[in-house]
């Protein structure tokens, strides 16, 4: 079997580096934090010199960014494919519920619930970074959620008057409990999915009491 061509080899060890030094930063970000964590310790915990690091990321605000959003991005997506499949809902309590569960679970995600503590704790350094992580997280869901809402009441599912204010209000009678609790606990392990079920389930009853088409 012939080896790939020269250029392609040196572009799958770069990719590698780079996702070592992505994975490194990462776990040393977690658990020294922002100005605790130098780029030395990055580079060393990657396996490569500082100079690899540097060329992969330009500054170590850089580095921070991208972790923050691709993982926020990551948890965010498949919610967001999950809100759109709500509009042609045929049993809309059953529906909401699935979905509250599923989007519970990906938001209280060990690692989600650690740089989210970071991003806040560094909002005022990189408020731009904070707006883009709730913009990408639960303001995406909100955004999403509004405009099905606003279909579900056309078709007589929902009454709702203002349907970015009910996705609010759905978003956080799911969320607010576990992750308040997370949040100023210092929880690393999010309950067992019996309770995150329990809390799921509970802000459903809640939005429905309030939204359902009587």
């Amino acid at each position: 079997m012939s080896r790939p061509p020269a250029d392609v080899q040196d572009e799958r060890r770069s990719a590698r580096k780079r996702r070592a030094i992505l994975e490194a930063a990462t776990t040393a970000f977690l658990r020294s934090g922002y100005l605790g964590t130098s780029m030395d310790e990055i580079a060393a915990l990657a396996g490569v010199s500082k100079q690899t690091v540097y060329k992969a990321f330009s500054d170590k605000e850089s580095l921070f960014s991208e972790i923050v959003i691709s993982a926020v991005k990551e948890a965010a997506d498949p919610v967001y494919a999950d809100v759109l499949e709500l509009e042609d809902t045929g049993d809309i309590e059953a529906d909401l519920r699935g979905f509250a569960r599923r989007l519970l679970k990906r938001v209280m995600q060990p690692q989600i619930l650690q740089l989210r503590r970071l991003v806040i704790g560094e909002a005022e350094r990189f408020p731009e970074l904070g707006r883009t992580f709730y913009e990408q997280g639960p303001g995406r869901t909100i955004a999403a959620l509004a405009p099905v809402f606003e279909r579900l009441a056309a078709r007589g599912a929902l009454q709702v008057d203002d349907p970015l204010l009910a996705a609010a209000h759905f978003n956080w009678l799911v969320m607010s409990m576990p992750l308040n609790r997370a949040m100023f606990l210092g929880e690393h392990e999010p309950p067992a999915s019996a309770e995150l079920n329990r809390f799921a389930d509970a802000g459903v009853r809640a939005f429905l009491a309030a939204y359902a088409q009587r």
